[in-house]
Formats: C-alpha cells, sequence, structure tokens
C-alpha cells in the first residue's frame, strides 16, 4: 500500500515538473524585458490563433520566443522583429494588423454589417408603416362588399 501510495505521489510530482517548463531569459537591462514582455504579449501564436506567444505551450510559440530574444539580443527594433514575423506568417500573427488593402474587410467590415443591418430593419418598419396605414382604408367597392358579408351574417345567426 505504501509502495502505490509512494508510486502516484511520484507520478503527479514528476507530471507536474514535466509541465512546468517555463523559459528563463537573461537579460542586460530591464527595457530589453519589458520589450520582450511586449512583443509576446502583442504577437499571436500562428497554432493556436487566438492566444498570444507569451502564454501559448505549442511548440512553435517556444520557437518564437527563442527566436525573438535573439533578436533583441542582436540589438534590432521591435519594428525589424514584427516585419521578420510577419514576413514568416504573414499579418495573421499581429493582434492589430495594419489598415491595407488586404485588410479592409477586417477593419471596416463588421461596422458595415451593422450600418447595412440597420438600414434594412429600417427600410422594413418603414415598410410596414406605410402597409399598415394603407390597408386601413377601404375603397368603396371593398365597403360595399363588407357590408354585404356582415348583412349576410347577421340573417344567418
Amino acid at each position: 500500500m505504501k509502495r502505490l501510495i509512494i508510486a502516484v505521489f511520484g507520478t503527479l510530482l514528476l507530471s507536474g515538473l514535466a509541465s512546468a517548463a517555463i523559459d528563463t531569459y537573461e537579460f542586460a537591462d530591464q527595457a530589453k524585458r519589458e520589450r520582450f514582455s511586449t512583443l509576446t504579449k502583442e504577437l499571436r501564436c500562428p497554432k493556436c490563433q487566438n492566444q498570444d506567444i507569451a502564454d501559448s505551450n505549442a511548440p512553435i510559440a517556444t520557437d518564437l520566443r527563442r527566436e525573438i530574444y535573439r533578436m533583441l539580443q542582436e540589438g534590432q527594433s521591435d519594428e525589424q522583429i514584427v516585419e521578420y514575423l510577419v514576413s514568416r506568417y504573414g499579418d495573421f500573427v499581429r493582434y492589430k494588423p495594419p489598415v491595407n488593402a488586404r485588410t479592409l474587410i477586417l477593419w471596416y467590415g463588421p461596422a458595415l454589417a451593422l450600418g447595412g443591418g440597420a438600414l434594412l430593419l429600417l427600410l422594413m418598419i418603414i415598410r410596414r408603416r406605410r402597409a399598415g396605414a394603407a390597408s386601413t382604408e377601404l375603397c368603396p367597392e371593398e365597403r360595399e362588399r363588407l357590408a354585404k358579408l356582415l348583412n349576410t351574417n347577421q340573417l344567418d345567426k
């Protein structure tokens, strides 16, 4: 029984250590550490799709953190690092892609869809109001027919 408990406890302990692999990088100054943190939080993991590089456990995110660290140590600017990653993975790696011809629908599509929906709803309301107002007035022929129908219904009772 003791062996079983020790084996289970040991397995849990080792599995916890295996999943707790944390990247540790040494920086020359606090400014580089902050740049690294900012870059890894602003860039999206290509595999996880909606998780930044800093929080992703995917192997590609680990490689990208290592690559960003290397480029920072070489003295490259944030723009150079971002452009390098965009050239490899496309604008997808940015959480805030630039406004250009390829991303216009991404930036303005939701507003256009919302505006189009509001315009459609407004047109439907106006059309129903006009149809409702026009249907309350009867032409003389319809009034005559209605009177005949009402008279026949009263005679049946």
